[in-house]
This record gives structure tokens, sequence and C-alpha cells, in this order.
């Protein structure tokens, strides 16, 4: 029995030090593109990552989150009690978000429309004012933040928060899913591929061009992807268009050349937050649809076998009803008369 309570712990210990490990790493990879204070940035993974873990691992993994969020901030916070602070809001906010979700009774296939305004409004519009009102109260407070910054801080923190709820997690939770597709042909494989290419290389055009408004020539693919792949084509779409919008944003190329800090946050934020509710919301309706469709085929096939049972069929109908019939009985001859 020891050594079975002792298997557990360990298992435990072993996940709780991988979340830390993952969380921190994506933490690294979220803070090549700050924006604000070498700290604040557009996408922040982590928090899609947590809010993940917790879905996968349960709640017991939160210390992992902690320890991942506490080594990331150790060596950017101005002090070690600023460090707690900002780690303790890193942590509440999937905490909290999870909590939430999980009491309205969201499912992690994002197959109903309801999942999914769940994970925008619960998970990633109110969840993440946690972390980034206590974040950028206490950079505030510390005196490493102007006052008269606060707003634009707090703006970017939470949105970049919100993005990582928005494209990390549901991405994680279509590789937690992922399976070799045995009965996928080639004609399936080229099209996957020419959804990738096209989708990346339109990206790249819109954002390597000074006009915003081709920004929205990704939209197309988007749809192509939820349509065609649901979730599992619509998610890894939109995290990659995300990702490559930022790198333009933060190199200040195309459409985020010549702007201050606020204007590309704007341009850059509603892109992605656009992007990424199209192709959430289009691949939950469309799963749905398909859902209501194999229910309605499944209700009318077995109102076909009932109806079946309670009429059954004659036993043949090689000839009309009518030579079935029994023939008239035949009158018996007339008599002449006398």
């Amino acid at each position: 029995m020891r050594s079975v309570e002792m298997g557990r712990h360990g298992s435990a210990a072993l996940r709780i030090l991988a979340v830390a490990a993952v969380y921190y790493a994506s933490a690294r990879v979220g803070l090549l593109q700050q924006l604000v204070r070498d700290q604040v940035t557009p996408l922040w993974p982590p928090t899609g990552v947590a809010l993940a873990a917790l879905f996968m691992l349960g709640l017991r993994v939160w210390p992992g989150i902690a320890l991942g969020a506490f080594l990331a901030n150790v060596s950017l916070g101005p002090s070690l009690l600023s460090v707690l602070v900002i780690t303790l809001g890193n942590t509440l906010a999937p905490v909290c978000a999870f909590l939430m979700l999980r009491r309205v009774g969201f499912r992690t296939e994002l197959d109903r429309l309801r999942d999914v305004l769940a994970l925008i409004f619960l998970g990633a519009l109110a969840g993440m004012l946690i972390s980034s009102t206590i974040g950028s109260g206490v950079l505030v407070l510390s005196g490493a933040l102007d006052g008269d910054d606060f707003w634009s801080t707090w703006s970017v923190w939470w949105t970049g928060d919100a993005m990582g709820i928005l494209v990390v997690t549901p991405f994680l939770f279509v590789l937690r899913r992922a399976r070799w597709p045995a009965r996928a042909g080639p004609g399936r494989w080229i099209e996957a591929v020419a959804l990738a290419l096209g989708t990346v290389l339109a990206t790249l055009l819109a954002t390597r061009t000074p006009d915003s408004s081709l920004l929205f020539l990704v939209s197309p693919f988007l749809i192509w992807a939820a349509f065609r792949f649901r979730l599992a084509g619509a998610a890894p779409c939109a995290l990659a268009v995300s990702i490559l919008a930022i790198l333009a944003a933060a190199a200040h190329r195309g459409p985020f050349d010549g702007e201050d800090v606020f204007a590309d946050m704007v341009t850059l934020q509603a892109f992605n937050g656009t992007t990424a509710l199209t192709a959430l919301l289009l691949a939950a309706v469309i799963t749905e649809r398909d859902e209501t469709h194999d229910e309605i085929k499944q209700v009318c096939a077995r109102l076909a076998e009932m109806v079946a049972r309670m009429e059954p069929r004659p036993e043949a109908y090689d000839d009309p009803p009518e030579s079935r019939s029994e023939p008239p009985p035949e009158l018996p001859p007339e008599r002449p008369p006398p």
C-alpha cells in the first residue's frame, strides 16, 4: 500500500513539474515578442497552456502553473514581492477560468457553439481580467511603470492573455485528440497541404503590405479550414496566422510600419481576435450541424423500423389484389319456358 501511495505521489509530482516546464518554455517563447517593458506581449501562450493543462490533468496541477509563472517572472519583476504577486495573478486567472467553464458544462471537443462562446467570454475575456489587473497594478505600485501607462499596459496584458486562451488552448485540445487518419486518401492529404501553404502565403502577403485591408485575405482560408477540417484544421490555421501577424507587428512591417505601440496593438489584436473567432465559431457551428444531421438520420431510420414492425407487409405482391379475390358464385342455368 505504501509503495502504491508513493507511486501516486510521484506521478502527481511529475505532472506538476511537466506543467511547470511547459509553462516556462512557452513563456520564454512569448517574451521574444514583448511590446511593453520587456514583459507584456500581444500573445501570452502560458495562459493557453495552463487552461489546457487544468482540463487535461485536473485542478491538482495548479502548483505547476504557479511554479512556471514564478520562474518566468523572477528575472523580469522589479522585486521579489512584485514577482510573487504577479505569479499569484497568473495562477488565479486560468484557475478561475477553469472553474467557471467547468461550472457551465464546458466540453474540450469544442463541438458546440455554447462551448466556444463560453471559452471566449468566460475563459478569455472574463478570466484574464484577473492577471492583467493584478500585474499592471503591481508594476505601477512598485514604481516600475508610470501611472499614465497603466491602461495601455493593462490592455496589452489583457488582450495578450486572452489571445493565449483563444489560439493556444484550442490547438492543444486538438493535439490531445489527434490520431493518424487511417481512411484519408491522397486527395485529402493534398487538400490539407494546399490549405496550410495557402494560409501561410496569404498571411505573409497580408502582413508585408502597407494596406491593412489586405489582412483579411486570410479569411477564405479560415473558412476553408473550418468547413473541410472542422476544429482540427481551424485551430492550427488560427494559431499560425496569429503568430505571423505578431512577428510582423514586432518587426514593424506591413500595416504595422510607422505606428505607435497602441495603434499597432489595436490593429493586431483586432485582426487576431477576428481570426480566432471566425475559425472557432465556424468550426463549432459546422460540427454541430453535422451532428444534428446524423441524429436526424438515425431517428428517421429508427422510425422507419418501428413503422415496419407495426404494419407488416403482405407476404407477396406478385399478383394484383383483384386476381387473388374469390370468384363470384355461379348462378343456376335458366329453365326454358313451358
